[in-house]
């Protein structure tokens, strides 16, 4: 198992997407089922497709930056930091699982929204 190389292809996986090209992304990197526990996508390659392709269409300007990606067995965490419309700022964490193949087979994930003030001088990434 590759850590390294599942790193880079969660990241190519999850930028082509979300950068418009969620059908070359599937093709490339994801295996013979893909299971989605976001419950506003549909299960499979095709939910994903049509989710990315409806983000794309409505806000082509989004833009994604990777903060910090962590790999462990069959795992990979996605740290980003997104800028939508109107400068609406949200972090996410993605987990991604690999078959044994090495294909994205499973997707997990959390977003919050930056708030305009905190209680902290922190940032969230």
């Amino acid at each position: 198992m590759d850590l390294e190389q599942h790193k880079a292809n969660a990241i190519a996986f999850y930028k082509m997407a979300y950068e418009g090209n969620p059908k070359r992304a599937v093709e490339l990197y994801i295996g013979k089922e893909y299971i989605q526990h976001n419950p506003d996508v549909a299960d499979g390659t095709q939910g994903f497709i049509d989710y990315f392709e409806r983000m794309q269409n409505e806000y082509p300007e989004k833009s994604i930056e990777f903060v910090r990606c962590i790999a462990e067995g069959d795992l990979v965490a996605l740290h980003t930091h997104q800028t939508w419309p109107d400068n609406d700022e949200y972090i996410t964490m993605d987990f991604f699982r690999f078959d044994d193949n090495g294909k994205i087979c499973e997707h997990w994930d959390a977003i919050q929204q930056i708030p305009k003030s905190s209680a902290n001088p922190n940032t969230m990434y």
